[in-house]
């Protein structure tokens, strides 16, 4: 069973939410053969999203059921707000990310330099830090491309990735959380599935649930690497995924 959790039609804001435009993504949804869906705005976008059109939508893809979700950034500091504007939600899973360390933007690309000024170490550091610090918020459902630091090229080279990994899948497993397999990282220079393998097996040794998304900003990119995706997951051992409704795990078969 295939399902893409990481969509935002509305990109970084440059799209409408319209029935027409949300209706592609279901299309194309439609022709992959996807049973589930779901919508995760960023959350600075959150406004322009409107649940009016995925309601209403919903009875012409009856067999596509959509799901509502947002994709928030955490910065330390930020936790009071986020939990206000989550407060009154009707969100079926939140998904918390890291694309900023303190201020640094590192995965847009006019701001990559700061991987060839900084060192490398130092960065996965800070950034595994913050990825830490979302799980133990306890505002989110879904850990987001949880290796997204990775994403033009650059490795660690002073400890292997575990090193880092390590005490942040432990908190995510106290706190309950799921991590999804992002098929995004295969459009990006790293051309790579978040997270890697060797992190996928960490996290099954765990026993972490797993989700899955596409990373989707275009129709075009819905569903896009969810199959190899998947059969990365199986690979490792895991044989079911966790789908959510008002923020309920479902465990569904892979």
């Amino acid at each position: 069973m295939l399902f893409d959790y990481h969509i935002h039609a509305l990109a970084h804001g440059e799209y409408d939410y319209s029935p027409e435009w949300i209706g592609r993504f279901l299309q194309n949804a439609r022709k992959l053969g996807l049973q589930e869906i779901g919508f995760t705005e960023h959350d600075e976008y959150r406004e322009l999203a409107d649940n009016d059109i995925l309601d209403g939508i919903q009875e012409q893809f009856a067999e596509l059921p959509i799901r509502k979700g947002l994709e928030v950034d955490f910065i330390p500091g930020r936790e009071q707000a986020i939990k206000k504007f989550l407060a009154s939600d009707n969100y079926d899973y939140v998904i918390g990310s890291i694309h900023f360390i303190n201020g640094w933007g590192f995965d847009h690309p006019d701001f990559r330099n700061g991987f060839e000024t900084g060192d490398i170490d130092d960065i996965y550091s800070a950034y595994f830090n913050l990825v830490k610090q979302a799980a133990e918020s306890e505002l989110f459902d879904v850990v987001g491309h949880i290796d997204l630091i990775k994403i033009w090229g650059h490795r660690p080279s002073k400890h292997n990735i575990s090193f880092y990994l390590e005490p942040v899948l432990r908190c995510i497993k106290a706190k309950g959380l799921v991590i999804e397999i992002n098929s995004g990282g295969i459009r990006k220079p790293v051309g790579e599935i978040y997270p890697a393998p060797e992190i996928i097996d960490m996290m099954l040794r765990l026993d972490i649930p797993i989700t899955f998304g596409s990373d989707a900003h275009h129709p075009d990119q819905v569903g896009e690497g969810l199959e190899q995706a998947a059969q990365m997951a199986f690979k490792a051992g895991y044989r079911k995924a966790v789908r959510f409704k008002n923020h309920r795990q479902i465990l569904t078969p892979i």
